[in-house]
């Protein structure tokens, strides 16, 4: 089971893939295709339903011409403030 840490991570990186998906305005099915995984792979990984791996972060910032750092630059980690918390009580 994921902690609400590691689902807001997720969300956080699909709303960053989303958002360079569309600024090139191309299609879930367009970067399925340019990256070689499904287009419902794309959509669960864009809704954060997805713990997506570091090979599947490459192959997406390959395909979108984009550096890894690009998908992975949270501007909203304040959000995270919180959940951050109740992960850092987890590992202690």
């Amino acid at each position: 089971m994921r902690t609400d840490y590691e689902i807001e991570l997720c969300k956080l990186f699909g709303k960053n893939l989303v958002r360079v998906r569309r600024d090139r305005l191309w299609s879930q099915e367009r970067l399925a295709l340019e990256s070689g995984l499904a287009r419902s792979y794309v959509g669960d990984v864009e809704r954060g339903l997805r713990n997506i791996s570091l090979v599947n972060i490459c192959r997406f910032a390959d395909a979108l011409g984009v550096d890894v750092s690009e998908l992975t630059a949270f501007r909203q980690v304040s959000d995270l403030q919180g959940a951050n918390s109740e992960h850092s009580d987890k590992e202690t």
